[in-house]
């Protein structure tokens, strides 16, 4: 019972870390609003679901062990972490020049659940953190993999009750930072930031 007390207050802490996920969420609530934002949460936590069973049947324990399978996802994850920060840039450019109906168009045109989803998917730090924080709190002499699946659903609830809450109170602010200079100044922030996780993650060495 203890372990498990440990296990929700380390998670809660973990999810409510400002991170890649945070950025996201924040740059797509105020660019395009509340649901937009609840589907960007949607597809970061379903990323979650992805390295959980992952972890619990041994996918990401192979990819771990495998130098050349961990630096090629994590190649892919970087370039799509830099390329939606740069598109950050290239989309306010495009938003000052083009007509509001075909602003619209460009944003509605983007998955959000998909983006979140990639995003997660392609991240092997997080393959990695799911394979070495999970294990911590499983029981020796019952069922590993249902234990890990178990605690990985929870981790999911967990993230997904704060990112609702979080595009929730964001929402209520998004007349305030949808104003032209608060927009440009929040969109180039979250891109930078993008880029910056990108970076780190290209650049960073498997343990």
């Amino acid at each position: 019972m203890n372990e498990f007390f440990t296990f929700l207050v380390l998670s809660l802490f973990v999810v409510m870390s400002p991170g890649i996920d945070t950025a996201l969420i924040t740059k797509r609530t105020i660019a395009d609003g509340r649901k937009d934002g609840y589907q960007m949460a949607l597809g970061i936590t379903a990323g979650s679901l992805v390295h959980t069973f992952a972890a619990a049947f041994g996918l990401s324990a192979i990819l771990m062990q495998s130098a050349l399978a961990f630096e090629i996802v994590k190649y892919i994850g970087a370039i799509y972490l830099i390329y939606l920060g740069l598109s950050s840039f290239i989309t306010w450019k495009k938003q000052k020049s083009a007509p509001a109906e075909k602003q619209t168009h460009f944003d509605t045109k983007k998955s959000a659940f998909k983006q979140g989803l990639l995003s997660n998917v392609l991240n092997p730090k997080v393959a990695m953190f799911f394979l070495t924080f999970l294990p911590q709190f499983v029981k020796a002499g019952e069922n590993t993999t249902q234990q890990l699946i178990l605690m990985g659903v929870i981790y999911t609830l967990l993230s997904i009750s704060w990112f609702f809450i979080y595009v929730f109170f964001i929402n209520y602010l998004r007349n305030w930072l949808m104003a032209p200079k608060v927009q440009k100044i929040m969109d180039k922030a979250t891109g930078l930031v993008l880029i910056g996780f990108g970076l780190k993650l290209a650049f960073d060495k498997q343990a």
